[in-house]
């Protein structure tokens, strides 16, 4: 509970959702409802990011809007049902209770920012997260169910918009946003809150994502994040931090830290010219 006697830092919590909140992919699971081959999502939307046609995370709004097969045949209602099948990180409910008020001296809103279709997000987070704390990628349907247009994709940049917008209503400053995410199409997003001062958080291995983050924490269980918050921000020990979470009925089994370096090292020296005569010297065995 928190102690009313001192006033309260109100900060802003978002966290993206594939692979962040999540195990799986959003569109993935989709395509299995709608008999769509996995590879053939995955040759597709490789395409669309090799071809920078879109935004990254993007890929699949486009597709249910311009691809034919999708187009044809995803409905609306495989969003709900996709949801369904999507296998959450552990403890994502008791994730955002904590953050709301069991830190003394600290309110953290929790808001899930992400790419995927926003009746997928609410389906797979119902129960755990309200609806209005989700901010999906938006779409119109026709008659038949179909993907008719988009109203907002949440990918990229569309994710930098969102999350001032969030800003603005929750009314805090920069430095007091937190940002959560897994790979390339949360870079843009993470570059805005480092920029102001803000606090990053990448819950991947990815080279690229994990050079562009604060703090790089890896578990299953979604209550990791709270680790570097209670650490870098609340400014508590390793011992509180244990006390903290044995409190609410858990335990830190395993704390290993690991600071990775990723190096490639090449000869300050100008290659040597091929001897005279053309094409260098071949050693044959």
């Amino acid at each position: 509970m928190q102690d009313t006697s001192q006033p309260v830092k109100h900060y802003l919590f978002a966290s993206d959702f594939d692979q962040t909140l999540s195990f799986h992919d959003s569109g993935q699971a989709l395509c299995e409802l709608a008999g769509i081959p996995a590879e053939v999502f995955d040759r597709k939307t490789a395409m669309l990011a090799v071809q920078n046609f879109v935004q990254q995370g993007g890929e699949l709004a486009y597709l249910l809007l311009h691809d034919p097969d999708f187009r044809a045949r995803v409905r609306r209602e495989h969003f709900a049902e996709a949801g369904k099948k999507i296998r959450l990180k552990k403890n994502i409910r008791q994730l955002s209770e904590l953050l709301a008020s069991a830190i003394d001296g600290y309110r953290f809103d929790f808001h899930v920012i992400s790419a995927a279709p926003q009746e997928v997000v609410e389906s797979a987070l119902e129960g755990v997260v309200p609806a209005d704390h989700i901010h999906g990628t938006q779409f119109l349907y026709d008659a038949s169910g179909h993907v008719d247009s988009i109203v907002r994709v949440n990918a990229g940049y569309g994710k930098v918009a969102v999350l001032d917008d969030l800003q603005t209503l929750a009314q805090v400053g920069p430095d007091r946003i937190i940002y959560v995410g897994d790979g390339i199409s949360d870079i843009h997003v993470m570059l805005h809150v480092n920029r102001r001062d803000g606090f990053t958080l990448a819950v991947s291995e990815s080279k690229r994502i994990a050079q562009v983050a604060k703090r790089t924490v890896l578990s299953d269980d979604a209550l990791s994040v709270l680790i570097p918050i209670l650490e870098d921000i609340a400014g508590w020990d390793s011992a509180r931090i244990r006390a903290f979470f044995e409190a609410q009925g858990l335990l830190i089994q395993e704390w290993g830290r690991v600071r990775a370096d990723w190096l490639t090292i090449a000869s300050s020296q100008p290659p040597a010219p091929p001897p005279s005569g053309g094409l260098p010297d071949v050693a044959h065995p």
